[in-house]
């Protein structure tokens, strides 16, 4: 039994609200169960120096937990400078959306995507991920309708989900009580059917190749209903 006393293969209840900021040209908060994140897209017309005159644009993210975002008060990042957990998240985030990302229909542009973690209860970076594409998407919709650009450079939609073994079982979408004793954690990040990266690692015990096998079909199918969240939000 879960602690949430959900099914193995249930994903916690996954909301995606837009427009949430005034100035960012795309914006939404993304709840998985109690965590909790807003992203932000904002576009820049400069691109990182060794893509100047390439043609090519640009996606990067950056990524941060507010102080009280868990059971105890963390001090803030920017008073102590980027830890190496803060610096891996938000290079995934980046490596993530620009997998489905046409940088050539994007024009030499670039667009930074900001996820701020309000509040965590497991899965921040999966979430970071998911709500990250709906911010990008929505920044640029409004590129293709001010004429900057003439093509959707957003190939398919990027979303990620947590997978585990708790307890003896292959669950999807930990929430933190699982992720902490979990024998096995793994992020999944995928963009119509296909891998982008998989994160997996023994944390109290190995696992076999079936399991491996069970936990992405685990992950294919909350990947599906994330996608089906993902499109209405920006439809």
């Amino acid at each position: 039994m879960r602690p949430s006393g959900r099914q193995t293969n249930e994903m916690r209840p996954v909301t995606i609200e837009v427009g949430i900021t005034r100035h960012a040209e795309g914006s939404c908060l993304i709840k998985c169960g109690d965590t909790h994140v807003l992203c932000t897209a904002s576009i820049d017309e400069r691109v990182p120096s060794f893509l100047k005159n390439s043609g090519l644009g640009w996606v990067t993210a950056e990524y941060g937990m507010l102080p009280r975002a868990t059971h105890t008060r963390m001090r803030r990042e920017a008073k102590n400078g980027q830890s190496g957990r803060t610096q891996e998240i938000q290079r995934l985030i980046g490596r993530s959306l620009r997998a489905g990302v046409d940088r050539v229909a994007l024009g030499e542009r670039q667009i930074v995507v900001d996820c701020d973690v309000i509040q965590a209860d497991g899965g921040t970076r999966c979430a970071s991920i998911t709500g990250g594409w709906v911010a990008l998407k929505l920044a640029v919709n409004r590129l293709m309708k001010a004429g900057e650009i003439t093509s959707d450079p957003l190939v398919d939609p990027v979303a990620a989900v947590s997978c585990g073994i708790y307890a003896g079982q292959e669950v999807l979408d930990l929430d933190y009580p699982e992720d902490s004793e979990a024998g096995v954690d793994g992020n999944f990040i995928l963009t119509a059917g296909k891998l982008v990266e998989v994160q997996m690692s023994a944390e109290g015990s190995t696992f076999t190749r079936p399991q491996m096998d069970k936990l992405l079909d685990l992950a294919e199918k909350g990947i599906a209903e994330l996608n089906d969240v993902q499109m209405k939000a920006v439809s």
